[in-house]
């Protein structure tokens, strides 16, 4: 089944095209990568696709749904988690996950939610009181309490430690297994070649090329889904 489909899809911002005729579908239970530097129009096509920005053009469809007209019924059965995710200082854990649980019409139980995550030892610390992966791993937690069909994720591991990186790889692993749809958006090639199905890159607000980590490798001649890529935009 198609989770995503997005069919010719455009985005200005005044005479900047930052979107200019993107296409893609994502399959139900794929981890779907978007990687591209700043500008290269990954963040709008995010947003279009969660509701956030109404195409100028082109059709978006998330679950069959229309998210530029029917965003309220498409928040329930997705979960996101964008870069600039903040929370007041001090709320705690356990509060964050309990209010994001009272959004959803069927959530998870947030305090399983809690212990699966590992966040039970942190339950009681504000937010602003967290490291960089316990903030990480607790925006995780968020997107996913609840019960998301498809959960977007946006820079996930931006600005965490080599350890605290990991431990997110091991989330998103899990996540995977789980069967749950997931698009991924990063600037770090290494994570997804390890952790992506298949890869779009963006370049100039268009994609410059999709396929699994291999096939775009193969296509460049290179050896590494990194090297693949700045032979890709190099091209474009």
């Amino acid at each position: 089944m198609t989770a995503i489909e997005v069919t010719d899809l455009h985005k200005r911002y005044g005479e900047t095209r930052a979107v200019n005729g993107v296409s893609f579908t994502v399959a139900s239970g794929e981890t779907f990568g978007v990687v591209g530097h700043n500008g290269a129009g990954k963040t709008t096509t995010v947003e279009c696709l969660i509701g956030l920005r109404r195409p100028d053009s082109g059709t978006v469809r998330v679950l069959g749904i229309d998210p530029a007209r029917q965003r309220r019924i498409l928040a329930q059965r997705i979960g996101a988690q964008l870069q600039e995710s903040e929370l007041p200082d001090r709320l705690k854990v356990a509060e964050a996950l309990k209010l994001y649980a009272s959004f959803y019409r069927a959530p998870q139980d947030w305090r399983s939610v809690l212990e699966r995550w590992g966040l039970g030892p942190i339950r009681n610390k504000g937010f602003g009181d967290l490291s960089g992966g316990q903030k990480q791993r607790l925006q995780l937690a968020l997107a996913l309490v609840g019960s998301p069909e498809l959960v977007v994720l946006d820079e996930l591991t931006v600005g965490l430690d080599p350890i605290a990186r990991q431990e997110t790889w091991a989330l998103l692993s899990d996540l995977k297994a789980s069967g749950t749809t997931t698009v991924l958006v990063s600037h770090y090639m290494d994570e997804a070649e390890a952790l992506c199905d298949r890869v779009a890159v963006f370049s100039a607000g268009r994609i410059r090329a999709l396929g699994t980590p291999r096939e775009l490798i193969e296509q460049t001649a290179t050896g590494s889904l990194e090297q693949a890529y700045f032979a890709l935009v190099k091209e474009s």
